[in-house]
């Protein structure tokens, strides 16, 4: 069969979606492969001759934001095939999730500009259609990842491409986690017999958790009512300031009466003295900058999953209050990156 010369021609259409995981607590036993849940963009890398394209696991192009991959992707040798995998930033020594978002601009010289400054790296995991322009949609992961290897070391020496470590030992998977930090998003497990199936919940991943003293610095209201939605959280920095780093995203309805009360006697400045909510950010909704300082008396204790830019990247689940802790030994330094999390991405990443 003649290779195809067109995205269009591939055996695989360019909207195809990336097989995905559906979370568990623990990680499974038995005939199981387990790689690193990198924490970036998921990135599937069509090529047809000279035709690149990249997709993100929402359907939506990316080429465009990182040009310098697409030269990449059509500088290789193979000039036929579908890979899956994550685009990922490295800085200083870690994997950077602001620096992925900051690509996402409207301005081309801009986004060339970053190219240039903070290259992407693309690290693969699996190649589902091969250079020959073959579907290996039906066969077993077992065989892809074989291919991918093949693949991986035919296309030569490319700062830019890394090999995503795979291991078949899940006390192994266990390390990663524990040692993880920011450096990994959770750990993947798939079938080794299974084939690739697009767009199903066919693998498992045990996302990472964590817990933090956090000062209650202020809150909003739900939306259309006069009862608490969300407790904003604050850290106190080097400078003795407290910063915002991100809020609840759960508090039960039977607390809500009662908390509102206590929240609304402690109403009123300074709130946060360092960064505070209502500025740029990834998690801002149109109620952005409607919210109540309050006196930072009130120490939660959250359980959050990530961490990017000093903020937790999404809601935090509200463990239990800590009215033993004052609010003072509440610090950034407990949502700080560990050194063993760097020595990770670097021995996994061989950078």
């Amino acid at each position: 069969m003649k290779p195809p010369n067109t995205l269009a021609a591939l055996a695989l259409p360019a909207g195809l979606e990336p097989m995905e995981a559906k979370r568990v607590d623990a990680l499974p036993e038995g005939d199981w492969q387990f790689e690193p849940k990198w924490d970036g963009f998921r990135c599937l890398a069509f090529r047809a001759g000279d035709d690149v394209e990249l997709k993100a696991k929402s359907g939506k192009p990316l080429a465009r934001y990182f040009p310098e991959m697409v030269a990449v992707l059509r500088s290789l040798p193979q000039r036929h095939f579908v890979l899956d995998g994550e685009l990922a930033i490295l800085r200083d020594g870690e994997l950077s999730f602001d620096a992925l978002l900051a690509r996402l601009h409207p301005a081309e010289t801009r986004i060339r500009s970053l190219a240039a400054e903070t290259p992407a790296l693309f690290i693969l995991f699996d190649i589902v259609v091969d250079a020959e322009g073959k579907s290996l949609l039906n066969t077993p992961l077992t065989a892809r990842r074989a291919a991918l290897e093949d693949f991986f070391a035919a296309a030569g020496t490319q700062a830019s491409l890394r090999l995503s470590p795979y291991t078949l030992d899940a006390n192994e998977a266990r390390d990663w986690l524990s040692r993880g930090g920011a450096a990994l998003d959770g750990v993947v497990a798939k079938r080794r017999d299974g084939p690739y199936l697009p767009g199903e919940r066919a693998m498992l991943k045990v996302k990472q958790q964590h817990n933090a003293d956090c000062v209650v610095g202020g809150f909003r209201y739900g939306t259309g009512s006069r009862e608490v939605g969300s407790l904003l959280l604050g850290l106190y920095n080097a400078q003795g300031e407290l910063d915002h780093v991100g809020f609840t995203s759960t508090i039960a309805n039977k607390d809500r009466a009662e908390l509102t009360k206590r929240l609304e006697a402690l109403a009123g400045l300074p709130g946060f003295t360092g960064r505070a909510p209502g500025g740029p950010s990834r998690w801002s909704t149109e109620r952005s900058g409607d919210w109540q300082p309050v006196r930072p008396e009130l120490v939660v204790e959250v359980s959050f999953d990530h961490v990017t830019g000093h903020r937790f990247r999404h809601g935090t689940k509200l463990v239990r209050w800590r009215p033993d802790k004052s609010p003072r030994q509440c610090m950034l330094d407990q949502i700080e990156p560990a050194a063993n999390a760097r020595e990770l991405a670097a021995e996994m990443l061989e950078v």
